[in-house]
């Protein structure tokens, strides 16, 4: 008897589906193998709706299906954005989005508390550099994508966000705050030795190249005679702004190719004359994506050297799809090579001198370090040094 009662809930879930996925395949014109494929997705949501032992609401199985394919993909930059996700990062990319003040590093599935802005709304409520956010809103960390803590910590201007925190040598707390327009500076620079300049550039976003432009032209009315750039920490941002500073920086010729699936290719190329200045680019395991495009840039074109360590590896390019139920996909379209056609996803960047950072990188982001407890830093100056000393860049002494 049970085994009748099964068979008809498999035939009736198949006729079903089989119903439904023939009117989807006339209306979308799949043929025979595509509807062989849907049609097994259509037996399973069936079934489940039918027979799960308590009631299912449709809308989320079909969020888990797709969420499913795209992590099915194995690409942690791909991720499929649910209502809530996807209308704050178009409110993000829109202008009309609000944030808490804080720079933040994932890092083996852990969120940190790199930097917190003055007057913001997390140094108001005492986040302090070095805490780790254990929760947002009720969800770990651990389970949710490093784009989407960050998208659920970011939101409309005047709505709040719920953070667990934890404290080295204090009780695990929840802060509530109130997001607000947060205007942040990416890039910061200052004179060392005279005659060394150095800039640090914590993102690539929309102002960036107006703020590394305006540095650079205060710190070459100073004397700057090589350049410090410290990418440590930067998790990249706009491609378009990073092509800018290379314009600044990298001898004519390609900055960097992007790639799609189809062979299609977009060259960007700067035009600059030649190098004005030895530069030293310093990397770390964090930095990844556009501050990888233009150190690559940089060491293949012999503009720069790169110190510090291997970087992230996140050389690909994503798109925002938006879907019909107000929902959405952040979806890898293509990947960069580096002018010398390296790829850099999951590879990263090499460093032509390798030094291991033992600086604390709150302090990085805070520019409160020299060379006496940045032993890259340190490596930086002494190379710089050298090169202004000798009047080229010394790539046959960087092992030293």
């Amino acid at each position: 008897m049970k085994k009748k009662i099964f068979a008809g809930i498999i035939l009736t879930a198949l006729i079903s589906a089989a119903l439904t996925v023939g009117l989807v395949c006339v209306l979308l014109g799949l043929n025979s193998s595509n509807a062989f494929d849907l049609g097994r997705f259509f037996v399973a949501m069936r079934f489940i709706e039918g027979n799960y032992v308590e009631e299912v609401e449709r809308g989320k199985l079909i969020d888990g299906a797709i969420s499913g394919m795209v992590n099915s993909l194995g690409d942690p930059h791909s991720i499929y954005l649910a209502p809530q996700l996807y209308s704050q990062l178009r409110a993000e990319t829109s202008g009309a989005f609000g944030g808490i003040g804080v720079y933040m590093s994932f890092k083996n599935g852990g969120v940190q508390v790199m930097n917190v802005i003055p007057d913001g709304p997390g140094q108001r409520a005492g986040l302090q550099a070095g805490d780790e956010i254990l929760a947002v809103d009720g969800v770990p960390v651990e389970e949710i994508s490093p784009g989407e803590v960050a998208l659920k910590i970011r939101g409309q201007i005047g709505t709040n966000v719920e953070l667990l925190i934890h404290r080295e040598g204090a009780q695990d707390t929840t802060y509530n705050l109130t997001r607000e327009n947060i205007r942040m500076r990416t890039v910061a620079g200052k004179m060392i030795d005279g005659r060394l300049g150095y800039v640090k550039i914590s993102n690539f976003s929309e102002n960036t190249a107006r703020e590394f432009k305006s540095t650079m032209t205060e710190l070459e009315s100073a004397g700057l005679k090589g350049l410090v750039l410290d990418l440590r920490q930067n998790p990249g941002g706009v491609i378009t702004t990073c092509v800018e500073i290379a314009k600044e920086l990298v001898p004519a010729g390609p900055i960097v190719s992007v790639i799609k699936r189809d062979g299609s290719k977009e060259v960007y190329t700067s035009d600059l004359s030649a190098a004005k200045f030895p530069i030293i680019v310093l990397l770390d395991k964090n930095s990844a994506s556009a501050s990888e495009l233009l150190s690559g840039a940089l060491q293949d074109t012999h503009a720069a050297l790169v110190v510090g360590e291997t970087s992230y590896g996140k050389g690909s390019v994503q798109t925002l799809i938006p879907m019909a139920h107000n929902d959405g996909l952040k979806l890898t379209i293509a990947k960069y090579y580096t002018p010398n056609g390296r790829s850099i996803d999951g590879v990263g960047i090499a460093p032509d001198v390798e030094v291991k950072s033992t600086a604390p990188p709150h302090l990085i982001y805070d520019l409160k370090l020299d060379a006496t407890d940045d032993p890259q830093l340190a490596k930086a100056q002494e190379l710089l040094n050298r090169q202004i000393d000798a009047g080229k860049i010394l790539f046959d002494e960087t092992a030293q």
